[in-house]
């Protein structure tokens, strides 16, 4: 590499960061290692930070995974010392005998990194990938058999709450469209000091083996592959955003009160329900389904007959059809294992005395959510209220409850049903008893016999789940 190129790359990363100037971020971090990549970054940022008045930080993790962790602290601290920038590290432990070595360190990386920026202030976090990274990345994920998502490989800038636990926070990647070679000619001018991970050079990793083992051959083969995998990337990014596009016109015509209507995606193809739903679960944070799960629960919860109850489960969630509606459901835990009273299922649950001393709320985390007492003009009289030992708990079966002076008393079962109250939702909809008069059924409403209509304030419950259905 020339001393021209070597020498544009401050050019380069200055503008890079220039186009990240709308932020108005009077503080800039990177993410340290030790490497030559972040080596390199720490003093192209020193440089720019200086001439723009920026204050600027290092972060470090220590892994603990090599016996020379610590001397690589050390390392980073005396490099930034030497700079006078300011440096801040964490220690993070991986679970012993953890799979997936590469994913949990990563985890644990980012959560430390958006920690520490978090603490010191600071909104812009930089990281040294570089453009065979973006090439690595790219052609790791054609390995996975990744869609057009996976394919778009890594942006110049993104948030990543899910990783750094900050919606506030942007990760950038000035360096993306910088060659390596031209990184270790920058190091290598400037006589920039840095490790060397021996984790690197470990062929049981798989981004280390395509480093090691593919690349050299496609550079060979293919010299300068890394910009064309770039501009690859760059069309499934276009490609993936106008996917997206698509899939939140669909999605917002497809809701009705947060579930999907199942009639209107049995009038697409095939291709645009998986698109669909790959972005309902997008936008719901859900963890993002293997081609064959998504194809698996399309078959059974679209192509089933219209009146079917069906329940596919996800490793976050379950996803149910009720009278032809799609829902996301949590794990509810606990509260799960409560099975319907009309199905011959058993409550774990014996109920929980409580007083009402005239709280607007009450929270009930035993029953997975909070107790409202709202004031009308029909309702019980707070005073006889006040004097009543009251009980919250499941229904055990056999419970009814009149509605009204006009309508006649029925089961419970018979009014969740008239109130299209899905089955798995009256399993964690709570009672109210005062001794043996049932008050108030949750989804359902107050009974009649204790309600009353006057100009003084009357009480009526409320229920709230606290976890959406």
């Amino acid at each position: 590499m020339s001393r021209q190129h070597t020498g544009a790359l401050p050019d380069t990363f200055a503008r890079a960061l220039d186009a990240l100037r709308g932020l108005e971020t009077p503080s800039i971090a990177i993410a340290l290692s030790g490497g030559l990549d972040s080596s390199a970054l720490l003093h192209l940022a020193h440089g720019y930070a200086r001439q723009h008045g920026l204050a600027l930080f290092a972060f470090h993790v220590h892994h603990g995974i090599s016996p020379n962790a610590d001397a690589w602290l050390a390392h980073c601290k005396a490099s930034c010392d030497a700079l006078g920038i300011t440096f801040d590290a964490r220690r993070v432990t991986l679970a012993k005998g953890k799979s997936g070595v590469e994913a949990a360190a990563r985890k644990l990386r980012y959560a430390a990194l958006g920690d520490m920026c978090q603490v010191h202030g600071v909104r812009l976090m930089l990281t040294a990938h570089h453009l065979d990274d973006q090439a690595e990345t790219v052609l790791l994920q054609l390995l996975r058999g990744s869609g057009t998502a996976g394919l778009s490989g890594m942006d110049a800038a993104n948030s990543a709450p899910e990783l750094l636990g900050n919606p506030e926070l942007v990760m950038a990647r000035p360096l993306l469209p910088v060659a390596r070679e031209a990184l270790e000619a920058y190091v290598s001018a400037q006589a920039i000091r840095h490790i060397d991970d021996e984790s690197n050079t470990d062929p049981r990793y798989a981004r280390n083996a395509l480093r090691l083992q593919v690349m050299p051959a496609l550079a060979q083969a293919f010299p300068g592959f890394q910009e064309r995998f770039a501009r690859s990337a760059a069309h499934a990014q276009s490609a993936q955003r106008m996917l997206t596009e698509l899939a939140a016109q669909d999605l917002a015509g497809c809701l009705v009160d947060d579930t999907i209507d199942v009639a209107k995606l049995r009038a697409m193809s095939t291709d645009r329900v998986q698109n669909l739903l790959r972005h309902w679960f997008a936008t719901r944070a859900l963890r993002m389904p293997s081609t064959a799960w998504l194809g698996e629960m399309v078959t059974q919860l679209v192509e089933a007959r219209p009146d079917a109850q069906l329940l596919v489960t996800h490793p976050d969630c379950h996803i149910r059809r009720h009278r032809d509606r799609l829902y996301i459901t949590p794990k509810l835990g606990d509260l799960a294992g409560l099975r319907d009273p009309d199905d011959e299922g058993v409550f774990v649950k014996n109920g929980q005395a409580f007083r009402w001393q005239g709280e607007a709320e009450i929270a009930f985390p035993d029953y997975g959510g909070t107790l409202y007492f709202d004031e009308g003009e029909e309702g019980i009289d707070p005073a006889w209220l006040r004097a009543q030992p009251l009980q919250i708990d499941f229904r055990k079966g056999g419970e009814k409850l009149k509605p009204a002076a006009n309508r006649p008393t029925r089961s419970l079962k018979y009014h969740y049903q008239a109130c299209d109250v899905p089955a798995w939702e009256r399993t964690r909809l709570p009672i109210v008893t005062a001794g043996k008069a049932l008050l108030f059924a949750a989804g359902i409403g107050m009974d009649c016999h204790h309600l009353a209509a006057g100009p003084a304030p009357l009480i009526r419950f409320r229920w709230k789940s606290d976890v959406a259905s």
